[in-house]
């Protein structure tokens, strides 16, 4: 019987996880192309050759375009944050 009821509880806890995953908050905070210049978009960037460490850069929209880079194709993949 206990066994069950762990088994439940575990069940459970590994459901509720999987939810809370999905932040809410990484989905309403989207790129959008109205705002201001000075908006920040935090992008996870590719380690430099030999380091395993992850960096997040906030550049302006303008200052990614410089890099290559579109932040409304990366956001979904690399975006972090957004500082407004």
């Amino acid at each position: 019987m206990a066994h069950r009821i762990l088994a439940v509880a575990l069940g459970v806890i590994a459901a509720a996880s999987q939810v809370s995953a999905a932040s809410p908050e990484r989905t309403a905070m989207r790129p959008d192309p109205s705002d201001s210049a000075d908006t920040r978009y935090c992008l996870r960037v590719e380690p430099a050759t030999g380091s395993r460490l992850e960096f997040v850069r906030c550049w302006t929209r303008a200052e990614w375009t410089e890099q290559g880079v579109d932040v409304d194709k990366e956001w979904d993949k690399e975006g972090v944050s957004i500082i407004r």
